[in-house]
């Protein structure tokens, strides 16, 4: 049997930084289902490196945005890591979101953003000529990175340090005895002080297995990108973002310059038929069942059918993503456009049908579940996974 003082479940991005923050003061080893790492979330996202621009001051995702941003750009400069803190334009496209631009302009100096400018149509078009609106916040601590590349240091990094990355090991269930915890895994048995789950897309699955009500159920939510042809990619030189809308946790189609090249445009939000469903043929009767029998699930479907309905619209018509894009940036041609990408994002509901857009940790005797790790996860990695690590040390002691 495989022993260690903290097992951890999912070898996402927040895992591994979790793994990374206790190496040295405890021995630790991630299990991943998948034949590599970062296969989910970590590895289907733009790649931002998100400033905190929108996040409520105070809450988790602020705090952990801030200090994980700088911490993120500190480690990839160490780790020569290719990153770029290009910015990003946040962009009113009518004097109807001006007022909700400068609601965002005071969030971010109460997130401590250093930097922020309220630009005009004339200036916002000397930084990119070819976008159209009436007015944007440039947010200059906003950059970009391939976190897939990020986590496979993390990773590299546990190893070295003595701790114990498997991949191609799926969680099945764990039992619980005066001082650890068994988990029972596809290669075999992991006897742990302490379980971590990091699980992601089925975290409260895992929760279930561990015999802990979690409390919220994980929806997914497919978001499928585009990407601008080279012939286009000029159009585009930093970060585009439309104002958001502030009921919902999801940030709208926006163009993204991605490190290793080129222009992506996107995501919509349409609800997936699979936890792990990157494709609109990828269905899960399990899965159809679970929202079936979840009552919060009915509930947030009826709050938001037609957002849902015109998102679903967006995912099967190019040209609804085409005008969507051209609000930013009319000069984008239809033919433009090709298919690329498409990630899932982990949703926690609550039951009364609450999207919940804070970061959400459940502790149970001997297990630290992270139930709900949205973005900027990816961007907070560093600064959540030892947030979690000081929890587990505790929970060690």
């Amino acid at each position: 049997m495989h022993t260690t003082d903290v097992l951890i479940v999912g070898g996402g991005i927040v895992g591994l930084g979790t793994g990374l923050a206790l190496t040295g003061r405890a021995t630790v080893t991630v299990i991943e289902a998948e034949h590599r790492v970062s296969q989910h979330q970590t590895g289907h996202n733009s790649g931002v490196i998100h400033s905190g621009l929108y996040y409520k001051p105070g809450s988790a995702k602020a705090l952990n945005c801030a200090a994980g941003r700088e911490l993120m750009y500190r480690f990839c400069e160490d780790n020569g890591v290719p990153h770029d803190r290009c910015g990003k334009l946040v962009v009113a496209t009518d004097e109807r979101e001006v007022n909700a631009l400068a609601q965002l302009e005071r969030r971010g100096a109460a997130n401590g953003l250093r930097g922020i400018e309220r630009l005009s149509a004339e200036q916002m078009r000397e930084i990119e000529p070819h976008v159209r609106g009436v007015a944007a916040l440039r947010v200059p601590e906003t950059g970009i990175v391939n976190y897939r590349a990020v986590s496979e240091l993390f990773a590299r990094k546990i190893v070295e340090t003595g701790g114990s990355v498997r991949t191609d090991t799926k969680f099945l269930r764990c039992t619980s005895e005066p001082g650890a915890i068994t988990a029972e895994t596809t290669t075999g048995p992991v006897r742990a002080k302490l379980l971590v789950n990091c699980a992601g897309l089925y975290s409260d699955r895992v929760a279930r297995l561990c015999g802990v009500e979690p409390g919220v159920r994980i929806v997914p939510f497919r978001g499928e990108y585009y990407e601008l042809k080279p012939r286009a990619a000029h159009l585009c030189k930093h970060l585009i973002y439309p104002v958001p809308d502030a009921s919902l946790p999801f940030l709208g189609v926006h163009f993204t310059r991605m490190i290793g090249g080129g222009v992506e445009c996107g995501p919509n939000a349409v609800l997936a038929f699979r936890r792990d469903g990157y494709r609109l043929r990828d269905v899960s009767l399990r899965d159809l069942w679970e929202y079936a029998t979840n009552p919060g699930f009915w509930k947030m479907a009826r709050r938001f059918w037609l957002t849902g309905a015109h998102e679903m619209y967006r995912s099967v018509s190019r040209r609804a993503f085409w005008h969507a894009l051209r609000k930013l940036i009319p000069e984008v041609r239809f033919h433009d456009l090709k298919r690329a990408g498409a990630g899932v994002r982990a949703q926690a509901v609550s039951p009364d049908g609450r999207l919940v857009d804070d970061f959400f940790i459940r502790q149970a005797e001997r297990m630290i579940h992270v139930l709900n790790a949205p973005s900027p996860a990816a961007t907070a990695s560093i600064a959540i996974g030892r947030s979690i690590a000081e929890m587990a040390l505790k929970e060690l002691a």
